[in-house]
């Protein structure tokens, strides 16, 4: 199977960061007002590279400093970012009825199952890892959520609708986490079930 290239995920990083430099120090656009883009500017590409850091501190103290990255797992993971800012560029979110709900799902179905692929060695059964990517997908829609409310919707326009959207992308969110589990078990033999095989033999 074909390695993603280092180059992948550098270009989705670039690329999220050049639109919220743009979204931040371009005045007078309507569509990127009160949507906190100062912050996103610098906790975006914070987010985005928390996984690479960990997997290289990891690799360090395993002493296994050469390992390949997983670049596609990367790509995976900081995809979602892309998908958020250029959705706000392009002006889905207040032109498309459907582009948040969607939004939401796909990007947890991405996230998790970036952040999946990252786990899946370590985890032995497959029922297990399905649980293990939902939940950790229903805790960052919840984490996510909060975010919002704190940077730009307590003080902004999307207060009145704010408690119902709020529980939708929680469940997208969730949804979309449970299908990047489901599709990672599917993908994965079952640990366990090898080693009884084996065991046989």
């Amino acid at each position: 199977m074909t390695r993603c290239p280092w180059w992948i995920p550098v270009l989705v990083l670039l690329l999220t960061e050049a639109q919220l430099a743009v979204a931040e120090f371009v005045p007078g656009i309507d569509r990127f007002a009160d949507k906190a883009f100062g912050a996103r500017l610098v906790a975006y590409p914070v987010l985005m590279l928390v996984a690479p850091a960990i997997w290289w501190l990891l690799s360090r103290r395993r002493g296994r400093p050469t390992d390949d990255p997983p670049y596609g797992a990367f790509t995976l993971i900081m995809l979602g970012f892309l998908v958020d800012v250029t959705g706000n560029s392009l002006d889905l979110y207040d032109t498309v009825t459907w582009w948040d709900d969607l939004n939401h799902f796909a990007n947890w179905l991405l996230l998790l199952g970036g952040i999946g692929l990252l786990l899946a060695p370590s985890v032995r059964e497959r029922w297990v890892l399905v649980l293990l990517v939902a939940g950790l997908g229903a805790a960052l829609a919840i984490g996510w959520e909060l975010g919002e409310w704190f940077t730009f919707i307590r003080h902004g326009t999307e207060i009145e609708t704010a408690y119902e959207d709020t529980l939708g992308d929680e469940a997208l969110g969730t949804l979309g986490a449970l299908v990047a589990g489901l599709l990672l078990a599917w993908r994965q033999p079952d640990r366990t079930t090898a080693d009884r095989v084996t065991s046989r033999g």
